[in-house]
This record gives C-alpha cells, sequence and structure tokens, in this order.
C-alpha cells in the first residue's frame, strides 16, 4: 500500500485537476465567497481545490498532514508568490485548530479517510467562527470499487447523505444542505460527489 507520501509527486494527474476544477465551480455556485473569506482546505493535499478558489478568496490556509503533499503544495505557493496563501501541516484529529477561526473549511475526499466521523464534524466545526461555513465534497455510499488496492486509510465506503446531515447536525451545524458536485467516471461506472454545505450558528 502507497502512502499519501509516496503518492505525492505523482499526485496532479490531469484527471484529478479537472476534477478539483469542477468542485470548485460548484463551490462558488453554493457557498458565497468575497474577498474578505478567510478559508482553510482540510486535508489539501497539493492544494488542487484550494488553489482553484484562491481568487475567489481574501485568505487561504492549505492544510495537510502528509509531508510529501505539503512538500509539491508549497512549491506550488513559491512559482505562486501570492502571501494570501500559505500551507500548514496540521492533522484535524490530532492538533489544535490554528486561530483565529476561519469563515469557510473546505475539503475533497477527505471524510472517508477520518475512522470517527462524529469527531471529525466536530473538529471542523472548531475550526470555524460564529457564522462560518462549511463546503466539503466526498463520495455517495458506494460498493469499494471507487478506490485502487493501493489506496490508503479507507474508513468508509462512501457517506448516505441523510445519515451524514444527521451526523453534521449533532456536530452543531445548521442550514444543512447537499447538492451533486461532481460524477467520477471509472471504468464505465459512475460515482457521484456530495457537496455538503452548512452553518456553524
Amino acid at each position: 500500500m502507497a502512502t499519501f507520501d509516496e503518492r505525492a509527486a505523482g499526485w496532479d494527474t490531469p484527471e484529478r485537476q479537472a476534477r478539483a476544477e469542477t468542485v470548485a465551480d460548484a463551490i462558488r455556485a453554493t457557498v458565497p465567497l468575497s474577498p474578505t473569506t478567510r478559508a482553510i482546505e482540510i486535508g489539501a493535499g497539493t492544494g488542487l481545490l484550494g488553489l482553484a478558489l484562491a481568487d475567489d478568496l481574501g485568505e487561504l490556509v492549505l492544510a495537510e498532514p502528509s509531508a510529501g503533499m505539503l512538500e509539491v503544495a508549497r512549491g506550488k505557493l513559491e512559482a505562486r508568490d501570492d502571501d494570501r496563501v500559505s500551507a500548514l501541516q496540521f492533522d484535524l484529529l490530532a492538533d489544535q485548530p490554528p486561530t483565529p477561526p476561519f469563515d469557510l473549511a473546505i475539503s475533497q475526499l477527505v471524510l472517508h479517510h477520518l475512522q470517527d466521523t462524529d469527531r471529525a464534524l466536530r473538529a471542523i466545526r472548531d475550526l470555524l467562527r460564529s457564522g462560518g461555513r462549511i463546503a466539503l465534497v466526498d463520495l455517495d455510499t458506494e460498493d469499494g470499487t471507487f478506490h485502487t488496492e493501493e489506496a490508503e486509510g479507507i474508513y468508509h465506503l462512501g457517506f448516505d447523505r441523510p445519515d451524514l446531515a444527521s451526523r453534521a447536525a449533532r456536530a452543531g451545524f445548521a442550514d444543512i444542505a447537499f447538492t451533486t458536485a461532481a460524477t467520477y467516471h471509472e471504468d464505465g461506472r459512475d460515482y457521484p460527489l456530495f457537496l455538503l454545505t452548512a452553518v456553524r450558528p
């Protein structure tokens, strides 16, 4: 099984880049973004999603636990030369939240890598100010064929939207809503990706 550190250098395939752009468009269409929005991307990897949205935001932190992924992301930031975007080694379930709190937390295909979904949602809530929003993209329930055998740390085969909505409500979120952000096509199969949005009251 290859680790994220080992896969980082080859992570940015055209397919992943296109998917990040599609997801970014879905977030733009659903969540209010502005030059005053301070955002964090959780499990940012090489920053594909966050950097697709960076020009719509005031400040962006790419938060990622993998040193290999973070190295690639920081290389992009050096080339970009934009002091509004930074990268931080951060484990959502192990580290204290960065301060000050954020207006927006985004993620793409991260929740299914976190074993304790309820704890993860509470930790994401704790990243936000009152009135802050989430825009989390992940898989609808699937049969296990989405990932290859080399995939690391798969704890959930997607999520049932009503069940995840209930978990988000218990974690302290309101105005919970789902849309379909994208559909991943592989080997003649379709895997819908949902966009979960909600507000910390």
